[in-house]
Parts: structure tokens; sequence; C-alpha cells
């Protein structure tokens, strides 16, 4: 680690991990910690080679994270379920006010179907090394897991871990990638068919809303660098939740996303209703008369009620107060703008995060109305699988937990890039428009990666 900017940082954790094996520890989890002065996270991790590799920078808070590394590790090809989430939990059993253990990860959008390789259908993990970043100060946290491990070897991985970190270096710079070639699945012929059963009066009196999707295949020769896509990302939508995940070298998730699906601080419960789109204008007067026909349109309008009843629908057994807006306001990303509702909930003793991600995963703004008629159309007829595409993607606290929606997103491969975009067919719903809207949703990571 000679040049190491956290040199010293990472010198003093090694001390309090050699310290760490003599002492009698009660705790099935433990975090030692140090600060440091801040650096680019994305930089550090991007030159890490010790996998996985988790980044997180949620939407409206200051707070950064980068970790790799796994000091305990929940894969699950079925349901996030009871006995997971207790698992989760137990490991904040111990009696440290000061531990703030995380799990990061993610629930597939219909976890009844085969997902991504190194994904799963459900996968969380307690990094073994964190860097979370607050302003100009970065808390430096490492995990060490004593409940599956004896302190002695649990520390010395820790210690290996951390003498196999790189120092950060500058990310490879955004250059244009050559396209090889592009498809769509479903492609245009088959998007239409979809629409058109969809908004068939027959079919739309007993399933009101089915959030079509399409997968955008890139081919590239170039190899990618996730974390500086990701980093281009940001800098377009700062407004928005920026995460990635990567399992393995072949595969990595990144999303920068507008929509949370919920955060909660202990019983207070935020979600919101992110639903209906149009453009941005060319200039003041023009995005502020398209926000304004976007407010005033009765089908997008229509849909954004109907995910937020639906939320609200879901909350209300959980819930001893569930509010939620009345109008819908406008969001504004780059290229799009969105109706948004804000919704709050003050949550029953008991309910847990299994109970809400069961609950309120997948919403009506990424998956339709009634939920299983939806699904079922969209796992018969879609015609790919969207694995973490428009799942929840956050982490798991016993105190704390927040997802984002998984929207806006890629799955980098070899030679691939894999994007996605999805919009809500509802009656009076246009084939050649909607699939316009998805063409739009793509405009900011497209022009990112290839000459448009």
């Amino acid at each position: 680690m000679a040049g190491h900017i956290f040199f010293e940082h990472f010198n003093e954790l090694i001390k309090k991990l050699h310290a760490m094996k003599l002492a009698h520890v009660k705790e099935p989890i433990v975090q030692v910690s140090v600060e440091a002065k801040s650096l680019p996270l994305l930089s550090w991790l991007g030159a890490q080679t010790q996998y996985p590799r988790i980044y997180w920078h949620a939407r409206d808070k200051q707070e950064e994270v980068a970790a790799v590394g796994a000091c305990k590790d929940f894969k699950q090809e079925q349901e996030i379920n009871d006995e997971l989430l207790a698992s989760i939990y137990q490991s904040q059993r111990g009696k440290s006010s000061n531990q703030d253990i995380r799990y990061y990860g993610g629930v597939a959008f219909d976890r009844t179907v085969e997902c991504w390789p190194e994904f799963g259908r459900t996968r969380f993990v307690l990094p073994r090394i964190e860097l979370r970043r607050h302003d100009n100060i970065i808390k430096i946290l490492v995990n060490l897991n004593f409940e599956d491990n004896s302190q002695d070897d649990e520390c010395n991985a820790a210690i290996e871990a951390i003498n196999q970190l790189k120092p950060a270096k500058p990310l490879s710079p955004p250059n244009k990638l050559p396209l090889m070639g592009r498809s769509d699945l479903p492609n245009y012929p088959r998007w239409k068919e979809l629409v058109e059963q969809v908004t068939n009066p027959k079919f739309n009196a007993t399933t009101p809303k089915v959030v079509l999707s399409r997968q955008t295949q890139l081919e590239i020769n170039d190899v990618v660098d996730p974390w500086m896509v990701l980093a281009c990302w940001q800098g377009r939508n700062p407004n928005s939740f920026q995460f990635g995940f990567q399992f393995s070298p072949e595969r990595t998730f990144i999303s920068c996303s507008p929509e949370r699906l919920y955060l909660r601080r202990q019983k207070e419960l935020f979600t919101e209703a992110l639903a209906g789109t149009t453009v941005r204008g060319l200039n003041q007067e023009e995005d502020d008369f398209l926000a304004n026909q976007l407010l005033e349109d009765s089908k997008n309008s229509n849909e954004n009620q109907l995910v937020r009843q639906q939320i609200v629908d879901v909350l209300t057994p959980l819930s001893h107060y569930v509010g939620a807006d009345e109008s819908a306001k406008i969001f504004k990303l780059t290229h799009i703008q969105h109706l948004h509702r804000s919704i709050r909930a003050e949550l029953k003793a008991g309910v847990n995060d299994f109970q809400l991600l069961q609950g309120l995963h997948p919403t009506p703004a990424v998956g339709g109305l009634p939920r299983e008629s939806a699904l079922n159309f969209i796992r018969q007829r879609e015609g790919y699988n969207r694995g973490w595409y428009a799942g929840a993607c956050g982490y798991l606290n016993k105190y704390e937990s927040e997802f984002s929606v998984a929207i806006r997103c890629a799955l980098i491969e070899p030679g691939r890039i894999n994007l996605f975009a999805g919009a809500g067919i509802v009656a009076g719903s246009d084939p050649l428009a909607e699939w316009q809207e998805l063409e739009n949703k793509l405009t900011t990571i497209l022009s990112i990666l290839v000459e448009l």
C-alpha cells in the first residue's frame, strides 16, 4: 500500500484489528472505523480488484458510499423472506449503539423467474470495507463477522483485505464507443402488438395498466469502465439515486434512478408516486409549457393517480397513518420530467422491511394494475428477463432502510451494454408515442456512450 493516500489510516485500522484478536467480543458483527479526509469515491472504487464492488449515493442525502469485499453475503434464488431478514437484523442485536451495520443489495423485478448470473433474485452483502463520505470527511469502516468465524480468522481476513486495497486513480476518460450493432427486444412491430393488446377494451377493463419495457442491446468491441460511465451519468442527473453493483469482473449493474421505493427511519416511512412523463423544453418558456401540459394531461394524470392509490392501499393496513399529496408536482431530470406525489406513513409496531418490500415492490409505476394480472402479462409476452431492472436496490438496516426503484439503468457485460426503459400503457396509449418515450428515457445514457 505504499503511496496510498489512506496509508496511515489503514495502518491504524490494522493495529485495531490486531488488538481485536485479543479482546473478548460478544457482538456477532463488529465494526472498526477511522476517519479520513475526502477523496473521489468512484475513482477509489474503480481502482480496486476485490469483489463485490458496491456504490450508493442517495437522491437527497449528502452521504456517498463505496465498498468492497464481503463480510457476509446473502444470496437467494427465491423470495426475500422473514428468515433472511431475521438473519440481517440479528446482526444488530448487540448493545453497541455506535454501529451502523448495513447490508447493500437488491431484489429482482420478478422473483418468480430466474435472474441474471451472480445477482440472484435477492442478494444482500455486508461489505468487508466501506467508505462513507459526508461533506469532506470519509469514515472508513471494516466489518467483522464473529458469528460465523473465529475472532482470529476474521481479523486476519480483514487485515488481508486491507493489504489488497489499491490507491485511487483517475477514471478512464469518457470516450464515445464505436457501436458495432444495436437490437431492441421487443422490436417496434412486436411492441405495437403488445400495446394494442393492453389497450384492447376487453383486456383493459380488468387490467387498466401494464408497464411494458424494452431491452436495448449495444454491441461493442471496447472494454467499458462502468464506474466512469456512472460518474458521467451522475454528473448529468445529480438529483437522482446513483448506485452500482459489481459481483464479478463480468457484469456490472449501474443506475441513475429518479425514483424512490421507500425510505424508512424507525417507524416513519417516505415513498412516492412517480409516473407520467414528458420531455424537457429547449428554453424556460418551452419547459414550463411542457410541464403544464403534463399536469393537465388526463392520461398521465390518471396513470400517476393509479400509482398513488395503489401505494396508499398497500400501506393502509401496515400503518397508523398514511398521507399523500392530492395534487401532482413536476419532477425534472436532464432530458425528461415526471409527475410526482409524495407519500408518508407512520408504520405500526412490528412492521418490517420484508412486509414493505412484499407490499410495495414492484410498484404500479414499473409493473401495472392489478399487480398479478400485469406481471403475468409481462412474464408471458415481454420477451426478455428484466433481472434487476425495475427491481429494488438499496440497503437494509434494522433502524433505517432505503431503496430506489432500479430504472434508468444499464447492465454492462463483455462486448455488450444492456439498456432498459419502460412506459406505462393505459387506455388511450399510442404505440408510437410510447416507443418514443422509451427513446427519450435512454437519451442521457446514450449520449454518454455513443455518438447520437
